[in-house]
Protein backbone atom coordinates (compact mmCIF):
# COMPACT_ATOMS: atom_id res chain seq x y z
CA UNK A 1 0.00 0.00 0.00
CA UNK A 2 1.46 3.33 -1.04
CA UNK A 3 0.33 6.64 0.31
CA UNK A 4 0.94 9.88 -1.62
CA UNK A 5 -0.34 12.28 1.00
CA UNK A 6 1.61 15.53 1.20
CA UNK A 7 3.31 15.90 4.56
CA UNK A 8 3.18 18.97 6.72
CA UNK A 9 6.27 21.07 7.22
CA UNK A 10 7.80 20.04 3.87
CA UNK A 11 8.24 16.39 4.88
CA UNK A 12 6.95 15.25 1.51
CA UNK A 13 10.09 16.35 -0.30
CA UNK A 14 11.89 13.35 1.17
CA UNK A 15 9.91 10.78 -0.80
CA UNK A 16 12.13 8.80 -3.16
CA UNK A 17 11.38 9.01 -6.87
CA UNK A 18 10.72 5.25 -7.32
CA UNK A 19 8.15 5.35 -4.55
CA UNK A 20 6.44 8.38 -6.11
CA UNK A 21 6.40 6.61 -9.51
CA UNK A 22 4.77 3.56 -7.94
CA UNK A 23 2.09 5.73 -6.35
CA UNK A 24 1.22 7.35 -9.69
CA UNK A 25 0.70 3.91 -11.17
CA UNK A 26 -2.20 3.18 -8.83
CA UNK A 27 -5.64 4.25 -9.90
CA UNK A 28 -7.02 4.29 -6.34
CA UNK A 29 -4.83 6.08 -3.85
CA UNK A 30 -6.27 5.96 -0.34
CA UNK A 31 -5.80 8.86 2.07
CA UNK A 32 -5.30 8.51 5.81
CA UNK A 33 -8.62 7.39 7.27
CA UNK A 34 -9.84 7.75 10.83
CA UNK A 35 -12.84 6.13 12.51
CA UNK A 36 -14.74 9.43 12.32
CA UNK A 37 -14.27 9.77 8.57
CA UNK A 38 -15.11 6.12 7.88
CA UNK A 39 -18.36 6.18 9.82
CA UNK A 40 -19.50 9.36 8.07
CA UNK A 41 -18.66 8.00 4.62
CA UNK A 42 -20.26 4.57 5.03
CA UNK A 43 -23.67 5.94 4.03
CA UNK A 44 -22.17 6.81 0.64
CA UNK A 45 -19.95 3.83 -0.05
CA UNK A 46 -19.11 0.65 1.88
CA UNK A 47 -15.41 -0.22 1.43
CA UNK A 48 -14.46 -3.70 0.22
CA UNK A 49 -13.25 -6.16 2.85
CA UNK A 50 -9.63 -6.13 1.75
CA UNK A 51 -9.12 -2.39 1.59
CA UNK A 52 -6.75 -1.16 4.26
CA UNK A 53 -6.61 2.48 5.34
CA UNK A 54 -3.25 4.14 4.91
CA UNK A 55 -1.68 6.69 7.23
CA UNK A 56 -0.21 9.87 5.76
CA UNK A 57 2.38 9.78 8.55
CA UNK A 58 3.85 6.56 7.11
CA UNK A 59 4.95 8.02 3.79
CA UNK A 60 8.53 9.15 3.31
CA UNK A 61 10.30 6.64 5.57
CA UNK A 62 13.19 4.52 4.40
CA UNK A 63 12.94 0.74 4.85
CA UNK A 64 16.47 0.28 6.18
CA UNK A 65 15.77 -1.83 9.28
CA UNK A 66 16.76 -5.45 8.68
CA UNK A 67 15.39 -8.58 10.33
CA UNK A 68 18.32 -8.73 12.76
CA UNK A 69 17.65 -5.11 13.79
CA UNK A 70 13.98 -5.77 14.56
CA UNK A 71 14.76 -9.01 16.39
CA UNK A 72 17.32 -7.26 18.58
CA UNK A 73 14.98 -4.29 19.15
CA UNK A 74 12.52 -6.88 20.49
CA UNK A 75 15.20 -8.29 22.81
CA UNK A 76 16.34 -4.82 23.84
CA UNK A 77 12.77 -3.93 24.71
CA UNK A 78 12.52 -6.96 26.98
CA UNK A 79 15.86 -6.54 28.75
CA UNK A 80 16.82 -3.29 30.44
CA UNK A 81 17.59 -1.56 33.71
CA UNK A 82 14.41 -3.06 35.19
CA UNK A 83 16.23 -6.40 35.30
CA UNK A 84 19.87 -5.39 35.64
CA UNK A 85 19.26 -2.91 38.45
CA UNK A 86 15.62 -3.03 39.61
CA UNK A 87 15.51 -6.78 40.33
CA UNK A 88 17.74 -6.36 43.40
CA UNK A 89 15.36 -4.13 45.35
CA UNK A 90 12.34 -6.20 44.26
CA UNK A 91 13.99 -9.45 45.40
CA UNK A 92 14.67 -7.84 48.77
CA UNK A 93 11.03 -6.73 49.06
CA UNK A 94 9.10 -9.65 47.52
CA UNK A 95 11.51 -12.57 47.90
CA UNK A 96 11.73 -15.55 45.48
CA UNK A 97 8.06 -15.09 44.48
CA UNK A 98 9.33 -12.23 42.31
CA UNK A 99 9.96 -14.88 39.63
CA UNK A 100 6.21 -15.60 39.58
CA UNK A 101 5.49 -11.86 39.27
CA UNK A 102 7.82 -11.65 36.26
CA UNK A 103 6.16 -14.73 34.75
CA UNK A 104 2.60 -13.44 35.18
CA UNK A 105 3.44 -9.96 33.87
CA UNK A 106 5.42 -11.57 31.04
CA UNK A 107 2.37 -13.55 29.87
CA UNK A 108 0.23 -10.41 29.72
CA UNK A 109 3.06 -8.50 28.04
CA UNK A 110 3.16 -11.23 25.40
CA UNK A 111 -0.60 -10.87 24.83
CA UNK A 112 -0.08 -7.13 24.25
CA UNK A 113 2.76 -7.63 21.76
CA UNK A 114 0.95 -10.46 20.00
CA UNK A 115 -2.14 -8.25 19.57
CA UNK A 116 0.05 -5.42 18.27
CA UNK A 117 1.81 -7.85 15.93
CA UNK A 118 -1.53 -8.84 14.40
CA UNK A 119 -2.43 -5.18 13.86
CA UNK A 120 1.00 -4.59 12.29
CA UNK A 121 0.48 -7.39 9.76
CA UNK A 122 -2.99 -6.02 9.00
CA UNK A 123 -1.38 -2.65 8.23
CA UNK A 124 2.29 -1.86 9.00
CA UNK A 125 2.64 1.71 10.31
CA UNK A 126 5.37 3.75 11.94
CA UNK A 127 2.53 5.45 13.81
CA UNK A 128 1.89 1.99 15.32
CA UNK A 129 -0.89 1.86 17.92
CA UNK A 130 -1.62 5.61 17.51
CA UNK A 131 -2.46 4.97 13.87
CA UNK A 132 -4.61 1.97 14.88
CA UNK A 133 -6.32 4.01 17.60
CA UNK A 134 -7.18 6.62 14.96
CA UNK A 135 -8.78 3.95 12.78
CA UNK A 136 -10.63 2.00 15.47
CA UNK A 137 -11.25 4.52 18.28
CA UNK A 138 -11.38 7.83 16.42
CA UNK A 139 -9.22 10.93 16.66
CA UNK A 140 -9.80 11.38 20.39
CA UNK A 141 -8.52 7.88 21.02
CA UNK A 142 -5.44 8.51 18.89
CA UNK A 143 -4.86 11.83 20.66
CA UNK A 144 -4.92 10.22 24.12
CA UNK A 145 -2.82 7.24 22.98
CA UNK A 146 -0.15 9.44 21.40
CA UNK A 147 0.26 11.96 24.20
CA UNK A 148 0.25 9.32 26.95
CA UNK A 149 2.97 7.47 25.03
CA UNK A 150 4.88 10.72 24.69
CA UNK A 151 4.49 11.24 28.45
CA UNK A 152 5.82 7.74 29.03
CA UNK A 153 8.93 8.09 26.90
CA UNK A 154 9.75 11.71 27.67
CA UNK A 155 9.69 10.97 31.41
CA UNK A 156 11.50 7.67 30.86
CA UNK A 157 14.10 9.66 28.92
CA UNK A 158 14.61 11.87 31.97
CA UNK A 159 15.00 8.74 34.10
CA UNK A 160 17.49 7.34 31.59
CA UNK A 161 19.76 10.38 31.45
CA UNK A 162 19.60 10.57 35.25
CA UNK A 163 20.57 6.90 35.47
CA UNK A 164 23.39 7.35 32.95
CA UNK A 165 24.81 10.22 35.02
CA UNK A 166 24.55 8.17 38.23
CA UNK A 167 26.19 5.11 36.68
CA UNK A 168 29.00 7.21 35.21
CA UNK A 169 29.72 8.64 38.68
CA UNK A 170 30.56 5.08 39.74
CA UNK A 171 34.01 5.56 38.25
CA UNK A 172 36.26 7.97 40.13
CA UNK A 173 37.38 9.53 36.85
CA UNK A 174 33.94 11.16 36.47
CA UNK A 175 32.97 11.93 40.06
CA UNK A 176 34.17 15.54 39.81
CA UNK A 177 31.82 16.23 36.85
CA UNK A 178 28.37 17.51 37.94
CA UNK A 179 25.50 15.05 37.41
CA UNK A 180 23.59 17.46 35.17
CA UNK A 181 26.58 17.86 32.82
CA UNK A 182 26.86 14.09 32.33
CA UNK A 183 23.11 13.92 31.72
CA UNK A 184 23.35 16.62 29.03
CA UNK A 185 26.29 14.88 27.31
CA UNK A 186 24.39 11.57 27.22
CA UNK A 187 21.35 13.25 25.70
CA UNK A 188 23.45 15.01 23.04
CA UNK A 189 25.19 11.78 21.98
CA UNK A 190 21.98 9.75 21.62
CA UNK A 191 20.22 12.65 19.85
CA UNK A 192 23.03 12.80 17.27
CA UNK A 193 22.75 9.05 16.61
CA UNK A 194 18.97 9.29 16.08
CA UNK A 195 19.19 12.22 13.69
CA UNK A 196 21.75 10.59 11.35
CA UNK A 197 19.57 7.75 10.02
CA UNK A 198 17.32 4.88 11.06
CA UNK A 199 20.02 2.44 9.95
CA UNK A 200 22.46 3.89 12.50
CA UNK A 201 19.75 3.65 15.15
CA UNK A 202 19.19 -0.01 14.23
CA UNK A 203 22.91 -0.80 14.41
CA UNK A 204 23.26 0.92 17.78
CA UNK A 205 20.30 -1.01 19.21
CA UNK A 206 21.65 -4.24 17.73
CA UNK A 207 24.97 -3.95 19.54
CA UNK A 208 23.38 -2.67 22.76
CA UNK A 209 21.19 -5.80 22.76
CA UNK A 210 24.17 -8.06 22.02
CA UNK A 211 25.97 -6.67 25.10
CA UNK A 212 22.91 -7.20 27.33
CA UNK A 213 22.23 -10.74 26.09
CA UNK A 214 25.90 -11.77 26.32
CA UNK A 215 26.03 -10.49 29.91
CA UNK A 216 22.90 -12.39 30.95
CA UNK A 217 24.03 -15.60 29.26
CA UNK A 218 27.45 -15.30 30.92
CA UNK A 219 25.88 -14.79 34.34
CA UNK A 220 23.50 -17.72 33.88
CA UNK A 221 26.42 -20.01 33.02
CA UNK A 222 28.19 -18.85 36.19
CA UNK A 223 25.03 -19.34 38.27
CA UNK A 224 24.36 -22.84 36.92
CA UNK A 225 28.01 -23.77 37.55
CA UNK A 226 27.74 -22.57 41.17
CA UNK A 227 24.56 -24.61 41.65
CA UNK A 228 25.96 -27.74 40.01
CA UNK A 229 29.22 -27.67 41.98
CA UNK A 230 27.61 -26.48 45.23
CA UNK A 231 30.25 -23.76 45.43
CA UNK A 232 29.63 -21.56 48.44
CA UNK A 233 28.21 -18.10 47.76
CA UNK A 234 28.59 -15.68 50.65
CA UNK A 235 29.36 -18.52 53.06
CA UNK A 236 26.27 -20.58 52.16
CA UNK A 237 25.74 -23.44 49.71
CA UNK A 238 23.30 -22.52 46.91
CA UNK A 239 20.13 -24.48 46.17
CA UNK A 240 16.52 -24.82 47.33
CA UNK A 241 17.68 -24.62 50.94
CA UNK A 242 18.48 -20.94 50.38
CA UNK A 243 14.74 -20.37 49.80
CA UNK A 244 13.31 -22.80 52.37
CA UNK A 245 15.67 -21.67 55.18
CA UNK A 246 14.82 -17.98 54.73
CA UNK A 247 11.02 -17.78 54.81
CA UNK A 248 10.11 -19.72 51.65
CA UNK A 249 8.62 -18.20 48.49
CA UNK A 250 6.80 -15.41 50.35
CA UNK A 251 9.04 -14.35 53.24
CA UNK A 252 7.22 -11.02 53.61
CA UNK A 253 3.75 -12.28 52.63
CA UNK A 254 1.72 -11.67 49.46
CA UNK A 255 1.31 -7.88 49.63
CA UNK A 256 4.96 -7.02 48.74
CA UNK A 257 4.63 -9.18 45.60
CA UNK A 258 1.47 -7.26 44.65
CA UNK A 259 3.17 -3.91 45.21
CA UNK A 260 6.16 -4.72 42.97
CA UNK A 261 3.86 -5.50 40.01
CA UNK A 262 4.03 -1.87 38.85
CA UNK A 263 7.82 -2.04 38.72
CA UNK A 264 7.73 -5.38 36.92
CA UNK A 265 5.43 -3.93 34.24
CA UNK A 266 7.84 -1.02 33.87
CA UNK A 267 10.62 -3.56 33.32
CA UNK A 268 8.75 -4.92 30.29
CA UNK A 269 8.09 -1.46 28.83
CA UNK A 270 9.41 -0.92 25.26
CA UNK A 271 8.22 -4.28 23.94
CA UNK A 272 5.78 -2.29 21.80
CA UNK A 273 8.76 -0.87 19.87
CA UNK A 274 8.42 -3.84 17.53
CA UNK A 275 5.24 -2.26 16.17
CA UNK A 276 6.92 1.09 15.50
CA UNK A 277 10.01 -0.49 13.91
CA UNK A 278 7.84 -2.60 11.57
CA UNK A 279 6.97 0.57 9.63
CA UNK A 280 10.61 0.88 8.56
CA UNK A 281 11.37 -2.67 7.53
CA UNK A 282 10.91 -3.93 3.97
CA UNK A 283 9.26 -7.27 4.90
CA UNK A 284 7.17 -6.82 8.05
CA UNK A 285 5.08 -9.91 7.25
CA UNK A 286 8.20 -12.07 7.69
CA UNK A 287 10.08 -10.14 10.33
CA UNK A 288 7.35 -9.28 12.86
CA UNK A 289 5.95 -12.80 13.56
CA UNK A 290 9.44 -14.15 14.26
CA UNK A 291 10.28 -11.22 16.54
CA UNK A 292 6.99 -11.41 18.46
CA UNK A 293 7.03 -15.19 18.90
CA UNK A 294 10.58 -15.10 20.22
CA UNK A 295 9.61 -12.67 23.00
CA UNK A 296 7.89 -15.34 25.10
CA UNK A 297 10.84 -17.69 25.45
CA UNK A 298 13.21 -14.76 25.95
CA UNK A 299 11.01 -13.54 28.80
CA UNK A 300 10.99 -17.02 30.31
CA UNK A 301 14.73 -17.54 29.93
CA UNK A 302 16.20 -14.15 30.74
CA UNK A 303 13.75 -12.68 33.25
CA UNK A 304 12.26 -15.64 35.06
CA UNK A 305 15.37 -17.79 34.70
CA UNK A 306 17.67 -15.05 36.00
CA UNK A 307 15.45 -14.29 39.02
CA UNK A 308 15.14 -18.00 39.89
CA UNK A 309 18.94 -18.32 39.76
CA UNK A 310 19.39 -15.23 41.93
CA UNK A 311 16.91 -16.62 44.48
CA UNK A 312 18.72 -19.98 44.57
CA UNK A 313 22.16 -18.40 45.04
CA UNK A 314 21.49 -15.90 47.85
CA UNK A 315 18.63 -15.05 50.26
CA UNK A 316 16.43 -12.16 49.13
CA UNK A 317 17.42 -10.12 52.18
CA UNK A 318 21.02 -9.90 50.89
CA UNK A 319 20.01 -8.03 47.73
CA UNK A 320 19.34 -4.29 47.74
CA UNK A 321 17.96 -1.54 45.51
CA UNK A 322 21.32 0.26 45.56
CA UNK A 323 23.25 -2.49 43.78
CA UNK A 324 22.70 -4.72 40.77
CA UNK A 325 21.78 -8.21 42.03
CA UNK A 326 24.30 -9.66 39.57
CA UNK A 327 27.07 -7.57 41.13
CA UNK A 328 25.92 -8.77 44.57
CA UNK A 329 26.35 -12.43 43.57
CA UNK A 330 29.62 -11.98 41.70
CA UNK A 331 31.16 -9.95 44.53
CA UNK A 332 30.25 -12.75 47.00
CA UNK A 333 32.36 -15.24 45.06
CA UNK A 334 35.27 -12.86 44.69
CA UNK A 335 35.18 -12.16 40.94
CA UNK A 336 37.36 -9.08 40.38
CA UNK A 337 35.96 -6.04 38.57
CA UNK A 338 32.40 -7.47 38.72
CA UNK A 339 31.10 -4.04 39.69
CA UNK A 340 32.87 -2.32 36.79
CA UNK A 341 31.57 -4.81 34.22
CA UNK A 342 27.96 -4.72 35.42
CA UNK A 343 27.99 -0.94 35.75
CA UNK A 344 29.04 -0.72 32.11
CA UNK A 345 26.20 -3.08 31.13
CA UNK A 346 23.59 -1.13 33.11
CA UNK A 347 24.94 2.07 31.52
CA UNK A 348 24.47 0.42 28.12
CA UNK A 349 20.89 -0.56 29.01
CA UNK A 350 20.06 3.03 29.97
CA UNK A 351 21.59 4.38 26.73
CA UNK A 352 19.58 1.78 24.77
CA UNK A 353 16.35 2.88 26.47
CA UNK A 354 17.02 6.56 25.75
CA UNK A 355 17.88 5.70 22.15
CA UNK A 356 14.61 3.76 21.72
CA UNK A 357 12.56 6.51 23.36
CA UNK A 358 13.76 9.20 20.96
CA UNK A 359 13.24 6.87 17.99
CA UNK A 360 9.67 5.85 18.85
CA UNK A 361 8.32 9.23 19.95
CA UNK A 362 9.64 10.84 16.78
CA UNK A 363 7.54 8.45 14.68
CA UNK A 364 4.47 8.61 16.91
CA UNK A 365 4.44 12.42 16.98
CA UNK A 366 4.78 12.57 13.19
CA UNK A 367 1.72 10.34 12.79
CA UNK A 368 -0.19 12.63 15.16
CA UNK A 369 0.99 15.80 13.42
CA UNK A 370 -0.32 14.63 10.03
CA UNK A 371 -3.74 14.22 11.69
CA UNK A 372 -3.53 17.64 13.37
CA UNK A 373 -3.24 16.50 17.01
CA UNK A 374 0.45 17.40 17.46
CA UNK A 375 2.47 20.52 16.56
CA UNK A 376 3.07 20.89 12.81
CA UNK A 377 6.85 20.98 13.12
CA UNK A 378 6.87 17.41 14.51
CA UNK A 379 5.87 16.16 11.03
CA UNK A 380 9.09 17.43 9.47
CA UNK A 381 11.73 15.01 8.18
CA UNK A 382 15.36 15.56 7.29
CA UNK A 383 17.17 14.32 4.20
CA UNK A 384 17.88 11.00 5.89
CA UNK A 385 14.12 10.44 6.26
CA UNK A 386 14.25 10.90 10.03
CA UNK A 387 11.33 12.79 11.70
CA UNK A 388 13.58 15.23 13.50
CA UNK A 389 10.77 17.52 14.70
CA UNK A 390 9.27 14.95 17.06
CA UNK A 391 12.70 13.79 18.26
CA UNK A 392 13.68 17.36 19.12
CA UNK A 393 10.41 17.88 21.05
CA UNK A 394 11.14 14.81 23.17
CA UNK A 395 14.68 16.09 23.71
CA UNK A 396 13.29 19.42 24.90
CA UNK A 397 11.38 17.61 27.66
CA UNK A 398 14.52 15.63 28.50
CA UNK A 399 16.38 18.93 28.91
CA UNK A 400 13.92 19.64 31.72
CA UNK A 401 15.29 16.44 33.19
CA UNK A 402 18.75 17.96 33.07
CA UNK A 403 17.28 20.78 35.16
CA UNK A 404 15.86 18.22 37.62
CA UNK A 405 19.33 16.73 37.89
CA UNK A 406 20.61 20.19 38.77
CA UNK A 407 17.88 21.03 41.30
CA UNK A 408 17.12 17.68 42.98
CA UNK A 409 19.76 15.16 41.84
CA UNK A 410 18.83 12.64 44.55
CA UNK A 411 15.09 12.57 43.70
CA UNK A 412 15.06 13.07 39.92
CA UNK A 413 14.98 9.35 39.07
CA UNK A 414 12.12 8.42 41.42
CA UNK A 415 9.95 11.41 40.41
CA UNK A 416 9.84 10.63 36.71
CA UNK A 417 9.79 6.84 37.00
CA UNK A 418 6.35 6.87 38.57
CA UNK A 419 4.88 9.23 35.96
CA UNK A 420 6.24 6.96 33.20
CA UNK A 421 4.41 3.93 34.65
CA UNK A 422 1.05 5.64 34.01
CA UNK A 423 1.98 6.11 30.35
CA UNK A 424 3.00 2.46 29.94
CA UNK A 425 -0.20 1.03 31.41
CA UNK A 426 -2.41 3.38 29.36
CA UNK A 427 -0.52 2.49 26.16
CA UNK A 428 -0.98 -1.24 26.69
CA UNK A 429 -4.67 -0.83 27.54
CA UNK A 430 -5.24 1.18 24.35
CA UNK A 431 -3.50 -1.48 22.24
CA UNK A 432 -5.83 -4.16 23.63
CA UNK A 433 -8.95 -2.00 23.15
CA UNK A 434 -7.91 -1.36 19.52
CA UNK A 435 -7.51 -5.10 18.99
CA UNK A 436 -10.95 -5.78 20.46
CA UNK A 437 -12.54 -3.35 17.99
CA UNK A 438 -10.43 -4.76 15.14
CA UNK A 439 -11.62 -8.33 15.83
CA UNK A 440 -15.23 -7.14 16.10
CA UNK A 441 -14.94 -5.42 12.70
CA UNK A 442 -13.35 -8.54 11.21
CA UNK A 443 -16.31 -10.63 12.40
CA UNK A 444 -18.64 -8.06 10.79
CA UNK A 445 -16.78 -8.51 7.50
CA UNK A 446 -15.33 -4.98 7.39
CA UNK A 447 -11.66 -5.99 7.64
CA UNK A 448 -9.65 -9.20 7.22
CA UNK A 449 -7.55 -10.64 10.05
CA UNK A 450 -4.07 -11.88 9.07
CA UNK A 451 -3.03 -15.49 9.74
CA UNK A 452 -0.78 -14.30 12.59
CA UNK A 453 -3.33 -13.74 15.38
CA UNK A 454 -3.79 -13.26 19.09
CA UNK A 455 -5.59 -16.41 20.20
CA UNK A 456 -8.46 -16.63 22.70
CA UNK A 457 -9.93 -13.27 21.70
CA UNK A 458 -11.77 -11.52 23.33
CA UNK A 459 -10.86 -13.29 26.60
CA UNK A 460 -7.14 -12.49 26.26
CA UNK A 461 -7.75 -8.77 25.70
CA UNK A 462 -10.27 -8.40 28.50
CA UNK A 463 -8.10 -10.35 30.97
CA UNK A 464 -5.09 -8.18 30.09
CA UNK A 465 -7.03 -4.92 30.51
CA UNK A 466 -8.43 -6.07 33.87
CA UNK A 467 -4.96 -7.10 35.04
CA UNK A 468 -3.37 -3.78 34.04
CA UNK A 469 -6.12 -1.73 35.68
CA UNK A 470 -5.86 -3.90 38.80
CA UNK A 471 -2.10 -3.20 38.94
CA UNK A 472 -2.91 0.49 38.66
CA UNK A 473 -5.42 0.27 41.49
CA UNK A 474 -3.06 -1.72 43.70
CA UNK A 475 -0.62 1.18 43.62
CA UNK A 476 -2.91 2.87 46.16
CA UNK A 477 -1.61 0.41 48.77
CA UNK A 478 1.80 2.05 48.50
CA UNK A 479 1.39 5.41 50.30
CA UNK A 480 4.98 6.53 49.73
CA UNK A 481 5.13 6.30 45.94
CA UNK A 482 2.12 4.58 44.34
CA UNK A 483 -0.57 6.73 45.92
CA UNK A 484 1.17 9.95 44.91
CA UNK A 485 1.44 8.61 41.36
CA UNK A 486 -2.30 7.86 41.18
CA UNK A 487 -3.08 11.37 42.40
CA UNK A 488 -1.42 12.66 39.21
CA UNK A 489 -4.14 11.07 37.04
CA UNK A 490 -6.70 13.92 37.48
CA UNK A 491 -3.99 16.47 36.61
CA UNK A 492 -3.00 14.55 33.48
CA UNK A 493 -6.69 14.25 32.51
CA UNK A 494 -7.19 18.01 32.82
CA UNK A 495 -4.12 18.66 30.65
CA UNK A 496 -5.32 16.20 28.00
CA UNK A 497 -8.79 17.78 27.90
CA UNK A 498 -7.34 21.30 27.64
CA UNK A 499 -4.99 20.14 24.88
CA UNK A 500 -7.83 18.56 22.93
CA UNK A 501 -9.76 21.83 22.91
CA UNK A 502 -6.61 23.43 21.55
CA UNK A 503 -6.21 21.03 18.59
CA UNK A 504 -9.75 19.88 17.81
CA UNK A 505 -10.34 22.55 15.12
CA UNK A 506 -7.20 21.48 13.24
CA UNK A 507 -8.16 17.79 13.66
CA UNK A 508 -11.68 18.56 12.40
CA UNK A 509 -10.27 20.29 9.31
CA UNK A 510 -8.16 17.22 8.55
CA UNK A 511 -11.18 14.96 9.03
CA UNK A 512 -13.23 17.12 6.63
CA UNK A 513 -10.49 16.73 4.02
CA UNK A 514 -10.66 12.95 4.48
CA UNK A 515 -14.43 13.02 4.05
CA UNK A 516 -14.21 15.03 0.83
CA UNK A 517 -11.76 12.51 -0.60
CA UNK A 518 -13.80 9.48 0.50
CA UNK A 519 -17.05 10.79 -0.94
Amino acid sequence: MVCTATHQGGAGQDLHEPRAHEARAHQEVEPPVSKDAVESAQATARPPVDRTPADAGDAGYSKDLKARHVNMIAIGGAIGTGLFLGAGGRLHTAGPALALAYLVCGVFAFFVVRALGELVLYRPSSGSFVSYAREFLGEKGAYVAGWMYFLNWSTTGIADITAIALYTHYWSLFTAIPQWVLALIALAVVLAVNLISVKIFGEMEFWFAIIKVATLVGFMFVGIFLLATQHEVGGEKPGLSVITDHGGLLPQGMMPVVLVMQGVIFAYAALELVGVAAGETAEPEKVVPRAVNSIMWRVGLFYVGSVVLLALLLPGSVYSADQSPFVTVLSKIGIPAAGDVMNLVVLTAAMSSLNSGLYSTGRILRSMATAGSAPKFTARMNRSQVPYGGILLTCAVCVLGVGLNYLVPSQAFEIVLNVASLGIISTWVIIMVCHLVFVRRARAGLVTRPHFRLRFSPVAEIATIVFLLACLGMMWNDPEVGRKTLLLIPLIAVLLIAGWFGVRRRVSQNTDQELSRLT
